[in-house]
């Protein structure tokens, strides 16, 4: 039977990595897994002072459980070295990865529209990015029970939708992995899952959509409001912990019952 504390603190103990966590849904993942009593690696591309921002206010109530490591996910030597600084800085093997980091194209191209290099950026960070975290975790990640592979995808995969076929093939890759690692990793005690949300109020999501747009995207889902990134890291957290042991090589839509697939 588990302790009040262990319950409590469902991963004290484990170190996370969570990519792209220096703001919006990644940044709401890493306080919340550090919340659970993880020592977690705030991952960044430029923007050290936002990440560092994430960091004092993890260690401001829990002290040295955070650090920032800049890295750029679809470097293989850059992500060896993420996973390098995780186990300098807490004395461990990573036991979660958490591929958070990811971007969208922000003038929403048609597929006859799309520029090659619109589509190879997204794809370099989305798709690339994630097989390089996924094969570095894969290889890293702590065995023997509590190793955790967590991407995230996006409704949009299921939604289709005209106008973001780079995105949304992107994440579809994405999800693909997931299910095809889950098999690969037999026998080492690590899962991989996706997460999908769906419509989250982050400057991912408000980045070239007008008022009009936004609205009828709040209309459409069941609780009347989009998403926050708050609503998607209690899933994370779950999947991060001893409970979702027999959760593998899922994908868990967290979009509030958002219905509306072709808007």
């Amino acid at each position: 039977m588990a302790t009040p504390a262990a319950a409590a603190l469902p991963l004290r103990g484990r170190v996370a990595i969570v990519t792209g966590s220096s703001r919006g849904i990644g940044r709401a993942i890493a306080v919340h897994l550090a919340s659970l009593g993880a020592k977690v690696v705030i991952n960044y591309t430029s923007n050290s002072a936002q990440a560092d921002l994430v960091v004092a206010e993890i260690n401001s109530s829990s002290p040295d459980a955070a650090i920032s490591v800049r890295a750029n996910v679809s470097d293989p030597e850059s992500v060896k070295s993420l996973f390098d600084a995780a186990e300098s800085a807490f004395g461990s093997p990573a036991h979660i990865l958490v591929n958070s980091a990811g971007v969208m194209d922000a003038e929403h191209f048609s597929i006859a529209d799309t520029p090659v290099e619109e589509f190879d950026k997204i794809f370099s960070v989305n798709a690339r990015g994630t097989f390089i975290c996924c094969r570095e975790a894969a290889n890293r990640l702590k065995r023997g029970g509590g190793g955790r592979i967590i991407l995230l995808s996006s409704s949009l995969a299921v939604a289709l939708k005209p106008n973001y076929g780079a995105y949304t093939a992107s994440k579809a890759a994405v999800e693909t992995m997931a299910r095809v690692l889950a098999k690969e990793l037999k026998g080492t005690g690590i899962t991989a899952n996706c997460i999908a949300p769906g419509p989250i109020a982050t400057e991912l999501f408000f980045a070239g959509r007008s008022e009009e747009y936004i609205k009828g995207v709040v209309e459409a889902c069941p609780h009347g409001r989009l998403g926050k990134a708050d609503d998607v890291a209690p899933v994370v957290g779950f999947l991060a912990s001893d409970s979702a042991e027999w959760v593998n090589g899922q994908v868990i839509p967290v979009n509030g019952g958002f219905l509306c697939l072709s808007c």
